[in-house]
């Protein structure tokens, strides 16, 4: 291309493609899926995973796996900046778990009886820690 020439297609604004033209619109539609910027754009976020969840389950396969893998991959980004777990004890985590389901000691016999003692429960005892 000529300098001349070159110089003049940078000031003229570029046609669209028909390609360009018909992503734009797909985009359109999509983008909503896509774009998690406030707390309700994220509960729809949250909805349409489970509900994509729900008619994917494991299936690699399927058609909107990929989608169902990135909206995925969006919400745990918005709930590790803006619903972040707190670090907490396995022992209070156990503890809370089995108080909100009104669980007794006896009621998890199937856990192991290592990690039913009562010491499981008490401060001086961490769920993983070995001791």
């Amino acid at each position: 291309m000529k300098p001349a020439a070159k110089r003049q297609s940078l000031n003229q604004p570029q046609r669209k493609s028909v390609l360009d033209r018909a992503l734009d619109r797909a985009w359109k539609q999509v983008e909503p899926l896509f774009v998690i910027n406030t707390e309700s754009d994220y509960q729809r976020a949250r909805k349409d995973l489970d509900e994509l969840v729900d008619e994917i389950g494991s299936d690699e396969n399927h058609p909107r796996a990929v989608m169902m893998d990135t909206l995925a991959t969006l919400v745990h980004a918005w709930e590790e900046e803006h619903h972040p777990i707190p670090a907490t004890a396995p022992r209070k985590v156990l503890a809370f778990l089995m108080e909100q389901h009104g669980l007794k000691q006896q009621d998890l016999k199937e856990v192991g009886t290592q990690w039913l003692e009562p010491r499981a429960l008490s401060q001086r005892f961490c769920l993983g820690s070995g001791s």
